[in-house]
């Protein structure tokens, strides 16, 4: 493994890479399936998802303190489980990766269809938007790090016009709904959209392996992706309806994403302007991250190097199957939204770090220049609720 590189970092550029890893095409989901429960309820399910996963991400801190060399969450596993864990981890990272791809595909295809003044397909609008945007991931970080830059502009622009033209449109009527029947249903994709856990050996190196600076960019980080969660949840549950014609619950049978049903409601051309370009901007960033990540994952997996001799057929790789997937089910997005939180990033995210931190307090008595408060007891609950999220989502697969 390569020994760590010491770089200057601050807390602030810290806390904008978990925000970033954070903020993107999940907030589309959001509040259609946060607004079937009530707006009450979807507070207090996003403050216990903010709670859980950060402290989730706090104990890959003191997992991180083990060692003294830059590390991965593939890594961690491999000391705490063996081998067996390092494959498990990879495969589900695998899965992961394609499940969020799939769903940014598949939400492509009804966007970028809804932009044309003429009729054309689904699926083909998703070729269109795989092929383009996979070429700019094929030339690397650098390409995609500037195109992402531009985009995460014209994406708080796009959301801060949002909130200022919107805000005055918000009935308050709208949040005494309550349905406890759906209390549960957005838990994963809310840990999904909490998901900076990957980003946390970056931002590690980035602050020169001081745990305790990198614990200040997390809380921080989180909590500034928690108050855009916050305003864009009041601006569309205050907005759109739950039921009737273009609702919340429309837009959830039919897989469409929140700006749809907030253009419909408004029926405002500016308002349809910046919730177009604002859905385009959030499905399009988080392509980019994905794909490279995941083109990234394989080539280190294969170990080869991502460099322009190999980037085409690891691009094809990475992009090509949930291609594949998205054109067959066009109508996917909440659904591989869901798969992607329930299972893969609960797992990795959630049980395998109170795992690791238990066998590494409690049996190989590992130590660490930081240690999350709460003992075995915390450990237990993190667990336990991990399991809630998996079996609610295995029963509502099978509903």
């Amino acid at each position: 493994m390569k020994k760590l590189k010491l770089q200057p970092g601050s807390v602030l550029g810290g806390m904008l890479l978990i925000a970033g890893s954070c903020i993107g095409a999940g907030m589309l989901g959001l509040p259609v399936l946060l607004g079937l429960t009530g707006f009450f309820p979807s507070i207090i399910l996003l403050l216990v998802s903010w709670v859980f996963m950060t402290f989730t991400g706090l104990l890959l801190i003191e997992v991180n303190g083990w060692f003294h060399e830059r590390v991965n969450i593939i890594s961690m596993s491999e000391k705490a489980f063996g081998m067996a864990g390092k494959i498990i981890s990879w495969v589900l990272y695998l899965f992961l990766f394609y499940s969020l791809l799939v769903a940014y595909i598949a939400g492509s295809g009804k966007l970028f269809s809804s932009f044309l003044p003429f009729v054309i397909s689904q699926n083909l609008t998703s070729i269109f938007f795989v092929i383009f945007f996979g070429i700019i991931v094929y030339f690397g970080t650098k390409v995609v790090d500037f195109s992402n830059r531009l985009l995460m502009i014209g994406l708080i622009v796009t959301y801060l016009f949002m909130i200022f033209l919107g805000i005055s449109k918000i009935q308050f009527s709208f949040f005494s709904h309550v349905n406890m029947k759906y209390f549960l249903l957005p838990l994963a994709v809310l840990v999904t959209s909490f998901g900076f856990h990957n980003m946390i050996p970056t931002v590690t190196a980035y602050m020169k392996g001081d745990l305790q600076k990198t614990k200040k960019a997390i809380l921080g980080g989180s909590f500034f992706a928690l108050l855009i969660y916050l305003f864009w949840i009041i601006l569309i549950l205050g907005i759109v309806p739950v039921g009737g014609k273009f609702g919340l619950y429309d837009a959830f049978i039919e897989g469409n994403e929140a700006t749809i049903s907030l253009r419909n409601v408004l029926q405002s051309k500016l308002v349809v302007t910046f919730a177009a370009w604002f859905s385009f901007f959030a499905i399009v960033t988080s392509f980019l991250a994905q794909s490279l990540g995941l083109m990234h994952f394989i080539a280190d997996g294969l170990k080869v190097k991502p460099d322009h001799k190999n980037n085409w057929w690891l691009i094809i790789l990475a992009i090509l199957p949930p291609t594949i997937f998205a054109l067959s089910y066009p109508d996917i997005f909440f659904k591989a939204l869901g798969f992607a939180g329930a299972y893969c990033a609960v797992i990795i995210f959630c049980i395998f770090p109170a795992l690791m931190t238990w066998i590494g307090r409690y049996i190989n008595k590992e130590t660490s220049s930081y240690h999350v408060k709460g003992g075995k007891i915390s450990l237990i609950l993190v667990l336990l609720f991990s399991f809630v999220i998996i079996f609610n989502q295995l029963i509502s697969a099978f509903k």
